[in-house]
């Protein structure tokens, strides 16, 4: 595997752009394993983690760019699309938080050496495979009433309510477990990666190296979560361990899971500090540009400030449906439902005042806030946290059962 992977880096054969894997009707071409193991490489350099042997990142790859060729078929044959003003809107928000214009952002990335229009290929890819994930593993997903009261009176929900957990996972999957020496072996090499954890060996290298998960070439790290958004399958061996230790190797379908509690933080969410808010929202189109989009914000800005009726200029010019047609009004919020710039701006703006004209990934706002309280969690508000909870810990478990489901369904051969 080594000399192949070396080869990658030949000039003959990146010119040629092989094929290295078959994926059903489609191909994984060597510009694609090229391009994205570069990109992992500078990912994993700025971690500052040592970068494993290109055997071990190409392997990784293979899998995750067959896994994304196999989502993408998928995509096509069910008609999920994204439109290129979603694209835009997205674009623009990669832009907005890095403080940069469009064209600011477009010349950043001509400076690193990656088109513009391959980076919108990109982007359009990851919202495709995210779209198709919600549509499919959704309607695999029920909750039941009993489902949200057994949570509320849970040890989870209580936890949740004070911590957050950052967990790292790695898992070594076992291909054939009707296997019994394939199972032995899984099941010894997570004895050996836990006493090295437990040693000192540096979780992100180990989960890089060896792990199966869809989190490994990000060091495995699961991000923070509350105790009730933890996977059941490792939840008690989470809340049960200090910062830093490893749980002994748990057995699932899958394989065998080694996690670490890599972080704990306080949630602190008994009570949210709230705000009052109504916006209006203009969006670029096909007949109006970016820049005459921004122009016009602008004008509603000045209006309002001079004194305009918000409601009026709300229902004339703003393209929030769900807001435009009653003062453009998004009622009480602590903002956990908007995008950052969005949450920053509301933030940053008084009370009873306006905020500048500002981008997100949705186009141009302006809000006003109204008012603020700090708000103590109602019954409704726990249970609705309650249905998330559920929702999320579910979709990462549905997500991964049917995304094997649909790798062992498809038909794969790989030239490396």
């Amino acid at each position: 595997m080594f000399a192949l992977a070396a080869t990658l880096g030949n000039a003959e054969y990146r010119e040629m752009d092989a094929i290295v894997a078959i994926v059903d009707d489609d191909v994984v071409l060597a510009s694609e394993l090229l391009s994205r193991l570069k990109v992992v490489r500078e990912q994993i350099e700025r971690e500052g983690v040592q970068i494993p042997s290109d055997d071990i990142l190409v392997s990784q790859l293979m899998e995750r760019l067959v896994l994304e060729n196999i989502q993408i078929q998928q995509a096509r044959r069910r008609g999920v699309e994204i439109d290129d003003e979603s694209l835009t809107r997205a674009v623009a928000g990669f832009a907005t938080q890095n403080d940069m214009t469009l064209e600011q952002f477009q010349q950043a990335l001509a400076e690193d050496g990656m088109s513009y229009r391959s980076f919108r290929e990109d982007i359009r890819r990851e919202m495709l495979i995210q779209r198709l994930q919600r549509n499919m593993v959704n309607r695999r997903i029920t909750i039941s009433e009993q489902d949200v009261e057994d949570l509320l009176d849970s040890p989870y929900y209580q936890q949740l309510l004070s911590d957050e957990f950052k967990v790292g996972h790695i898992l070594l999957a076992v291909e054939d477990l009707g296997n019994s020496a394939a199972i032995a072996a899984a099941e010894e090499e997570a004895g050996r990666i836990v006493q090295n954890l437990r040693a000192g060996a540096d979780f992100k290298e180990t989960a890089i190296a060896k792990s199966a998960g869809a989190r490994a070439l990000e060091g495995g790290d699961l991000g923070w979560r509350r105790a009730g958004e933890l996977p059941s399958l490792f939840a008690d061996q989470i809340i049960a361990l200090e910062v830093g230790e490893t749980a002994d190797p748990i057995k699932s379908p899958s394989g065998f899971h080694i996690v670490q509690l890599l972080d704990q933080r306080g949630a602190g969410v008994q009570k949210e500090d709230q705000a009052l808010v109504r916006h209006v929202l203009v969006q670029p189109s096909t007949i109006r540009s970016p820049q005459e989009t921004e122009a016009l914000i602008r004008d509603v800005h000045a209006q309002l400030s001079a004194g305009a009726d918000f409601c009026a200029l709300a229902a004339e010019h703003s393209e929030d449906p769900g807001s435009a047609l009653n003062c453009g009004d998004l009622g009480w919020t602590s903002g956990d439902q908007f995008v950052p710039p969005f949450v920053e701006a509301m933030n940053a703006t008084p009370t009873g005042e306006l905020s500048p004209p500002f981008q997100s990934n949705y186009g141009w706002h302006v809000l006003e806030v109204q008012d603020r309280r700090t708000q103590d969690m109602g019954e409704e508000a726990r249970r609705n946290m309650a249905l998330q909870i559920l929702h999320q810990r579910r979709f990462d478990e549905e997500l991964q059962a049917w995304l094997k489901e649909i790798r062992d369904e498809a038909f794969v051969e790989v030239r490396l």
